[in-house]
């Protein structure tokens, strides 16, 4: 038993990462109905059946990666629509700035959870927005949204466009965990 991570041919004895070299997450992938299908996070449906440009509501950046482990920083903007989903990974995640409510509870700064591979889950951000650490033991995940998905990418779509106005003033929580 080995106690680094990674395999031997993909050792990393010592690597600094820095927040402001971190990359779009390009680590997860879409396991479902065709991806146009899934809610667009450069793009809505306006009224008039026009495309508009949107804030998308979240950024998500990967900070380190190799073989076996990955740590991404996820900023959601305050209420967004996260969908109820599932990936083929553990996950542990830190809450470092803002808050979600998970159920009946609320969590913030230096609090945590850890969701199973495959387990469904959602939160919603708060006021404040969210902005937290995932921890996973790969580096490519998939993410899985069960349901009616044409119904779920006209409701996503309707609230980013709903909050566009409070999101534009919105930045990321301070790091407090």
């Amino acid at each position: 038993m080995s106690n680094t991570f990674g395999s031997e041919e993909h050792k990393i004895s010592f690597r600094i990462f820095k927040r402001h070299d971190g990359r779009p997450c390009d680590l997860m992938t879409f396991d479902g109905p065709t991806s146009g299908e899934v809610p667009s996070a450069d793009t809505a449906e306006a009224e008039s059946g026009e495309k508009a440009q949107i804030d998308p509501g979240n950024d998500l950046q990967v900070l380190f990666d190799m073989p076996g482990l990955s740590l991404v920083h996820v900023w959601f903007k305050s209420g967004y629509p996260l969908p109820r989903h599932t990936h083929n990974v553990d996950c542990l995640y830190y809450i470092t700035g803002g808050s979600i409510r998970m159920g009946q509870e609320l969590l913030g700064p230096g609090d945590g959870f850890f969701v199973g591979a495959n387990v469904p889950y959602t939160y919603t951000p708060g006021e404040e927005g969210v902005a937290l650490l995932e921890i996973r033991p790969s580096n490519s995940f998939d993410i899985k949204v069960p349901g009616d998905m044409a119904m779920l990418r006209a409701k996503s779509a309707k609230i980013m466009l709903d909050r566009q106005e409070a999101w534009a003033g919105e930045t990321s929580p301070p790091d407090n965990g």
